[in-house]
């Protein structure tokens, strides 16, 4: 398989405090990459960087064979931030229109990709109103929603699915299943929902800013003798330890 994404020997301090410690991953391209882990693990540090938007202290980050930070390659990325990077007084339909023109989308496309990314997570109804007014798990959705608007080749998802009701993660999820097989979509997700990680091909388990395992999930449960993926988790734990 190819590689859609390196990160080799990446290490990452704030204020002298080591958040991410020799981090080296391989995500083949058209692969669903679980990053599990506890809250302060380092997941969305390293998510940041392989978007460019932190610099590694030491190591080499490459997407799509060009190194990052590369404003290029941002065309090709969906992020998802762990908060809502939305504008309040606008709709949700003109939030959707003003991401959509930073990727020059034409107008005919702007409207089919508004149309698909609305239905989607399910807001198609709620468009004409502001985001001021949305609930919580509305915003997540609206976030969902612009990182999908270009149609990148790499969507890199971090928590998408926190406050977002059962039935719809559901679906959302069935999405993400469907962009990686029928469009070959790499997609990285980052959460702590072990029923989540089980869904993805691959998964890394971060905790301290080190990687303690990683495996396919079957790879992981039967390697832990688990079967729970939350076992598998805390014994990758205590053999680190």
């Amino acid at each position: 398989m190819e590689a859609a994404i390196k990160v080799a020997h990446v290490s990452k301090s704030f204020n002298k405090k080591a958040v991410l410690n020799d981090i080296s991953i391989e995500i083949d391209k058209g692969q669903l990459y679980g990053l599990i882990g506890p809250s302060g693990a380092g997941k969305t540090t390293l998510v940041k960087m392989i978007v460019g938007m932190e610099k590694a202290d030491a190591g080499t980050i490459h997407v799509l064979d060009k190194d990052m930070p590369n404003l290029e390659i941002l065309q090709e990325i969906g992020y998802m931030a762990q908060s809502d990077a939305l504008y309040v007084e606008l709709t949700g339909e003109e939030n959707l229109k003003f991401f959509a023109s930073l990727y020059k989308l034409k107008k005919e496309v702007q409207k089919e990709r508004i149309a698909y990314v609305a239905n989607l997570v399910n807001l198609t109804d709620q468009l004409k109103k502001r985001v001021s007014a949305y609930s919580g798990g509305m915003k997540r959705r609206l976030s969902l929603a612009i990182a999908l608007i270009q149609d990148p080749k790499i969507l890199i998802l971090d928590e998408p699915t926190v406050g977002i009701d059962p039935e719809l993660k559901l679906s959302i999820w069935n999405e993400f299943l469907r962009l990686k097989k029928e469009e070959h979509k790499t997609i990285i997700v980052t959460t702590h929902v072990m029923d989540e990680a089980e869904r993805c091909d691959y998964v890394a388990m971060v905790r301290d800013g080190r990687i303690l395992t990683n495996g396919s999930p079957q790879e992981l449960k039967a390697y832990y003798k688990a079967d729970h993926f939350d076992e598998v988790f805390l014994k990758a734990g205590v053999k680190q330890s």
